[in-house]
């Protein structure tokens, strides 16, 4: 279990969000740490598909990494657009979107945006182990 941390780019698009969860599913099989495989996915799809729908920026990836700290795993998702920061909503019952950070919220121990260098922006993500 080396838990090394890691970072891969994918291609702004649909089929970025199953190949994020896929990755990340995959990452921690080989970490031995299936036990938050579950919640990191879901966290992994609502943050690649946050920035796919609300990232418009000047590149044409956006990239996740994933580190290993001691009592706690890291996951980030990076993108180019840094004008509009995610911000945590409660969406009435009638709308259909909006609950995306609702759930990262409830799975982490805790969650922030930072800025990047040059342009854009990483939201990152603290899940318990």
């Amino acid at each position: 279990m080396s838990g090394r941390p890691c970072t891969v780019r994918f291609r702004i698009g649909k089929a970025a969000v199953p190949q994020a969860r896929a990755y990340v599913v995959r990452i921690l099989g080989e970490w031995r740490l299936g036990q938050v495989s579950e919640p990191a996915a879901l966290v992994t799809s609502e943050l690649v598909t946050n920035a796919i729908v609300h990232a418009r920026g000047i590149g044409e990836y956006i990239e996740l990494g994933l580190a290993r700290r001691k009592r706690a795993l890291l996951l980030e998702v990076s993108d180019s657009y840094s004008w509009a920061q995610p911000e945590l909503r409660k969406p009435g019952p009638e709308e259909t979107h909006g609950r995306g950070l609702l759930l990262v919220d409830a799975l982490s121990e805790a969650w922030g945006v930072r800025e990047r260098e040059g342009a854009g922006k990483t939201v990152w993500v603290r899940l318990t182990l």
